[in-house]
């Protein structure tokens, strides 16, 4: 089976595997995962585009130690892809998490959405959740259309994590509960990405970005508890938290993954920019860009 089109498999909460064989014959397994700079007033990212929420104060190696992110939720129409037909595959994943964010970061809960285009221009698209340093696993119970509302949430309380995404259009939903050891609660995020491809042997490389178009996250907001205050709810611009914009242009060097991942000549020259936020912060959007390039 073509990589554009994989299923991943998983095994039982605590042995998590995923496989699937591209068109080399190769094994691989998708991830969605990453990890970057923070604290700084705009980001530039070879494969995320969006917003992600720190603890004030944060830098670029320190999460601040203050703030501790329990819950991210956003809603979305899934966006019809446009595929290509030149024999390029291609992907979009559209999720929700915490943690991952950090330079020092190792870990990241989240679940989401994607849209994989085959080298022959076919769109597949399906619901996934990830628990990295484990693999992606697709969610085979929902099925995922273009125009149908999703509505994915992460919520963490201490070393419980509950993951949930609805198709709200179909009326459908996945929930599932899974306990990590250390969970990675410095940071909560909403994003659109290129996916990578990994064989058995840990080699990855990054997909392509598919056109998506666009995304709206609307219904956006985390919770968090913060040192002095409690437990505090808000949007990407609440003033208890510092949020950093994301820019997705291919191949510059600040990848959000495991160190085994870089960009390379593959991935193309599309990408992505998150607008400005509605005014109240509960919505976003993501746009697709053909060519991109780093924007101050």
């Amino acid at each position: 089976m073509k990589w554009g089109l994989l299923v991943l498999a998983g095994a039982a909460v605590g042995s998590v595997v995923a496989a699937a064989t591209i068109s080399s014959g190769s094994a691989a397994t998708r991830t969605f995962h990453g990890t970057a700079a923070v604290g700084v007033t705009n980001e530039v990212s070879t494969n995320w585009s969006g917003y992600v929420a720190t603890g004030l104060g944060s830098t670029a190696n320190t999460a601040s130690p203050s703030t501790v992110f329990k819950n991210a939720t956003a809603t979305w129409r899934q966006p019809a892809a446009v595929c290509s037909t030149t024999n390029t595959a291609s992907a979009s994943a559209i999720w929700v998490g915490l943690g991952g964010y950090s330079t020092t970061s190792t870990a990241l809960e989240q679940t989401g959405t994607s849209a994989d285009c085959s080298a022959s221009g076919k769109p597949t698209y399906f619901a996934w959740y990830e628990l990295v340093p484990e693999p992606s696993i697709t969610i085979k119970s929902i099925t995922i259309l273009p125009g149908d509302l999703i509505t994915a949430s992460v919520v963490v309380n201490g070393t419980d994590v509950l993951m949930q995404i609805k198709n709200r259009t179909r009326k459908t939903a996945f929930t599932k509960r899974v306990t990590l050891a250390s969970p990675d609660l410095t940071s909560a995020e909403w994003i659109a990405e290129a996916p990578s491809e990994c064989t058995a042997n840990g080699f990855c490389r990054q997909v392509p970005l598919a056109n998506f178009n666009s995304v709206t996250f609307n219904r956006v907001a985390a919770l968090a508890t913060i040192n002095g205050l409690g437990n505090q709810g808000g949007t990407i611009t609440s003033p208890l938290w510092q949020t950093t914009p994301i820019q997705l242009v291919p191949r510059t060097k600040r990848f959000f993954g495991d160190v085994v991942e870089r960009p390379d000549a593959t991935t193309g020259t599309a990408g992505a920019t998150p607008l400005a936020p509605s005014a109240d912060g509960r919505s976003f959007t993501v746009e697709w860009v053909a060519n991109a390039t780093a924007t101050g």
